[in-house]
């Protein structure tokens, strides 16, 4: 299996956008979404980060996330990661978020990365924790429909690598 990565593009965001199947997947990429997710929603998203990406596997775009919060010489949040449903699994993830923190460390010489995780989505925890992200802050939130969830805040220092 041949990765690569490239900056997004506004024909890929279509099919990004059929990548969460279900609300409780578009909550876990894009908790302020509504599902579907449409065009204008992840768009408009791309429009107020910075460094969205997308994963390649021949040709066929199967991964997306980008950057919320981007400092030079301080912290990058990496948001909005998702996976196509047919790619999951396969190390697709790891490949994404590897390029992400190589972004930080090296366009931006942050001292950190972060990444939000909530407690419900198990692949994404084991994920982060894999890739020696440590969880620093648990927060209370709301999930859909009302519903108690936590929202745990993960980080990565430039030491550790």
């Amino acid at each position: 299996m041949s990765l690569t990565h490239r900056p997004v593009d506004k024909k890929d965001i279509h099919f990004i956008c059929g990548f969460p199947q279900s609300e409780d997947e578009l909550f876990f990429m894009f908790p302020k979404a509504k599902f579907p997710l449409s065009f204008s929603q992840l768009w408009d998203a791309v429009a107020q980060r910075s460094d969205s990406s997308v994963v390649e596997l021949d040709g066929e775009v199967i991964a997306f996330a980008n950057f919320y919060r981007w400092e030079s010489g301080g912290r990058c949040s990496i948001g909005n990661v998702i996976v196509s449903p047919a790619a999951r699994g396969r190390g697709v993830g790891r490949y994404l978020i590897e390029q992400m923190i190589s972004l930080a460390f090296e366009k931006y010489q942050a001292t950190e990365v972060t990444v939000s995780c909530f407690n419900q989505n198990v692949a994404g925890l084991l994920l982060y924790t894999q890739l020696g992200f440590h969880p620093y802050a648990v927060e209370e939130r709301k999930g859909r429909k009302g519903v108690r969830v936590a929202l745990i805040h993960m980080r990565l220092s430039s030491q550790e690598m």
